[in-house]
């Protein structure tokens, strides 16, 4: 699976021209446990777009759902979930994740404010020996195409606390993305729903965009 994976980052950034034939697909988790996975319904087709006219990618412009019990799990090298509440995965469902990411998966958590509690619960049943960690500025996921170089961006304000950007690494790998504080996936959306400085958009979509290459590229 590792080496599917691989060969899918290969398609897309070593041969361009294989890429324009063939669509990847991206997907948003569907999970348990009554919290809004489906919040922000703008927000992944619209990264989808800015990274296609922006990297050269040829992502599916269709917003996939995918459960994280799903053997369909496996098609998507990039998954996204958020939300603001509960979330609850099942045993098979944390043993389904935990495998597609160690061969070769990739996720990201957006704390779309309320869902910390919960998720950070839930990914220890899928790594009952890992903690989340922050990740220094200097991670190459910030800095990919688009430099941060102060880390995650501020897009809405709550709490008064500074963006935080946690990772799950597994045998040297980052497997898991979690945005805390940020509202990564409200900058994505539609610029007439939250009404954001086009600044702040643009921000979100180049975080958006890093994540999506990092998690095509590394090893």
């Amino acid at each position: 699976m590792k080496l599917f994976f691989a060969l899918l980052a290969l398609l897309l950034f070593s041969q361009p021209v294989l890429a324009q034939d063939r669509a990847l697909k991206i997907a948003k988790l569907k999970y348990n446990g009554g919290g809004d996975w489906y919040a922000n319904k703008t927000a992944l087709p619209n990264l989808i777009t800015f990274c296609n006219r922006n990297l050269n990618l040829n992502l599916d412009e269709e917003e996939e759902v995918v459960e994280p019990g799903s053997p369909e799990l496996f098609a998507y090298p990039f998954v996204h979930m958020t939300g603001h509440g509960n979330v609850v995965f099942s045993d098979a469902e944390a043993q389904n994740l935990r495998k597609y990411l160690i061969s070769g998966g990739f996720l990201h958590i957006d704390d779309n404010y309320g869902l910390d509690k919960f998720i950070r619960k839930e990914l220890k049943k899928v790594f009952p020996e890992l903690e989340l960690v922050e990740l220094p500025f200097s991670h190459p996921v910030y800095n990919q195409k688009y430099k941060f170089a102060g880390g995650l961006p501020k897009i809405h304000e709550h709490d008064g606390k500074p963006a935080q950007g946690f990772g799950l690494i597994f045998e040297g790998r980052l497997v898991v993305f979690y945005s805390y504080e940020c509202d990564l996936g409200n900058g994505w959306e539609d610029q007439t729903i939250y009404n954001d400085p086009e600044e702040k958009r643009q921000q979100a979509l180049r975080m958006g965009a890093n994540l999506i290459t990092f998690a095509f590229t590394q090893n």
